[in-house]
């Protein structure tokens, strides 16, 4: 079933229905992705070391939320 075809159905669902088959989507979207987590870490643990062994600078906090 296409995904036009699927909404076309979805839209003959009653009003609490749609609700219910739209949140349940959203929660769907909203669950953390382990992998994505994993990636996220090595970089950061990457970055941080970087840092520490001054290969890379840092920006100051105050210029990352000056307002201009």
């Amino acid at each position: 079933m296409s995904t036009k075809e699927l909404l076309g159905e979805a839209l003959k669902l009653k009003p609490e229905d749609r609700f219910a088959l739209v949140e349940g989507l959203i929660k769907n979207l909203d669950e953390p992705d382990k992998k994505l987590d994993d990636i996220w870490v090595e970089e950061s643990e990457k970055r941080l070391k970087a840092y520490r062994e001054g290969r890379l600078g840092g920006i100051p906090m105050e210029a990352i939320f000056k307002e201009e």
